[in-house]
Order: structure tokens, then sequence, then C-alpha cells
């Protein structure tokens, strides 16, 4: 409670309650780094929606494994894939024992779903639990789902290394849906990575060229790896939660400057 965590920080620019004091400061913080990051965020919960709705309704995909899943917030994958398969099957892999906490709670009654503590950067321990086992059927296609994440693992935590051991151990026909914070200036692009490590423990923001080389193998559904706004925009979606009032200054700031934002996809393996 005394240290700001990302999942709580984005909870609150979601528009969550769970959070604390430290973590509301945090956001405000980083707005004021990078104020176009809160509609970056939002973009991207509205993404990872279209994305999973994809996957489960127009490919089939009936099992995931949403990593570093964040919070349980509107529309997680769960909701949204057994919206469209009702036996949809989703494991969450989290590193902050508070999602484990919360998760579970609210999953209590989903026998389809799954939350586990563990460091996505250690994929082999993660493909060892027996959780994870005794869900996923890895004989069968498998939605994996890295949503604004990859961009907390520090360069020698090798997040190419360990995104790639998870797509080693499913089979031809999976899928992986991926958004990462990239900037191609470098300088707004480091401010916001010293932000956040002042905080705690991050990764950094990357350049385009570094995430098309992270997924170099795989086969991009089209449009390919883009600005996720424009991935299959759908105005009717549903909406998000409405921002709390502290950010509301900061929403619409993407609209006049953009120097940070998410590039994302969906892509097959082969």
């Amino acid at each position: 409670m005394t240290r700001p965590s990302v999942a709580r920080i984005y909870d609150y620019g979601m528009g969550g309650k769970d959070n604390f004091p430290v973590d509301r400061e945090a956001a405000l913080a980083l707005a004021k780094i990078t104020p176009e990051m809160l509609d970056v965020a939002r973009e991207n919960r509205l993404f990872l929606y279209r994305a999973v709705r994809h996957l489960a309704r127009d490919l089939g995909i009936k099992q995931f494994i949403d990593m570093g899943s964040g919070l349980p917030t509107s529309h997680n994958v769960h909701q949204v894939a057994q919206e469209f398969q009702p036996d949809a099957r989703v494991a969450y892999v989290d590193i902050d024992p508070i999602v484990l906490a919360h998760g579970r709670a609210i999953l209590a009654d989903n026998p389809g779903t799954t939350v586990i503590t563990a460091d996505m950067a250690r994929s082999d321990e993660i493909l060892a639990q027996d959780e994870i086992r005794s869900l996923i059927d890895f004989s069968q296609p498998v939605g994996l789902l890295y949503f604004s994440v990859l961009h907390c693992l520090p360069d020698e935590a090798d997040p190419r290394g360990a995104l790639w051991t998870m797509l080693e151990a499913v089979p031809s026909g999976s899928h992986l849906a991926l958004s990462h914070l990239i900037s191609e200036d470098v300088a707004a692009g480091d401010a916001f990575t010293k932000g956040m490590l002042a905080m705690g423990p991050w990764g950094r923001v990357r350049r385009p060229a570094e995430l098309h080389a992270f997924v170099e193998g795989l086969e991009p559904l089209e449009p390919g790896l883009i600005d996720i706004t424009g991935w299959h925009p759908d105005p009717g979606q549903p909406p998000l939660p409405p921002v709390p009032e502290p950010l509301r200054p900061y929403l619409g700031r993407s609209d006049s400057a953009k120097n940070i934002w998410e590039m994302g996809g969906v892509l097959r393996k082969p």
C-alpha cells in the first residue's frame, strides 16, 4: 500500500476502485510527464476487447493465457471470450499478489478460469504449473495475450525469449495478441521510462523495429502491427467506465500530441 503498483495505476485510469492514494498520486505524476498516456491506456483496454472478440468469435479460439493480466476490471478476457465461446477457458497470470486475491474472489464461481501469481519473464515456471496444465490443452490452439506488458520487462529479462518460450509451447494455429508502448521520439520515450523506473522495477518504451523483431516468424493478421486505435476500430463496442475526476483534464490529450503510443495486433503461429 505504500508503493505504487502498475496494476493499480492502470486500474485507476480505467475508472476502477482497487487502488490506493499512492497509486492515484503516481497516475497523476505520470500524466504530467506524458499527458497522452491516459488515452493510450484506455485505448489499450478497448483493443483488448476487439482482439479477444476476434480470436473467440471469428477464429474459434477457446483457450487463452493472459500474461500480466492486471486487476479485474470491465470486459475481462474471460467475459469477452465466453460471450462468444461459452466453454472458453482463461488462465490469468500476474506477478502482483493483489491480483491473485482479487481475481480468485471474482472468479470463484467460474470453473473455466484460473489466476496464478508468477513472473511472466519466467515462462518455463509458468508452463510447469499444475493450474495451467490442468486448464489449458497444449495440443489445441491457444490465444496468448500480452496486452501492454512486455514493456514492463527490462532488456536483461529477455522479453523476446520469454515470449518465444510460450510461443514454442503452443501448437500451430495458435495466435498471439499483443500491444507494446512505442515511441519514435527518443526523448519522450526516455522521459516516460524514467518516470516509471522512479516508482520501481520496469522495462522501457521501445521502438517499432524492436517490436517487429520480437514477433519475427509469426504471421500478422490484417492490418498488421499498427497503432492499436486503427486495429479494426468499432465505435459501437462497449464503452469503458468514466475517467476519475482528477484525471479528466488529461482525457483527449492524445488528439493534440501523441509521442508515445501502443503498437499492436494479432499474429498467427504457422
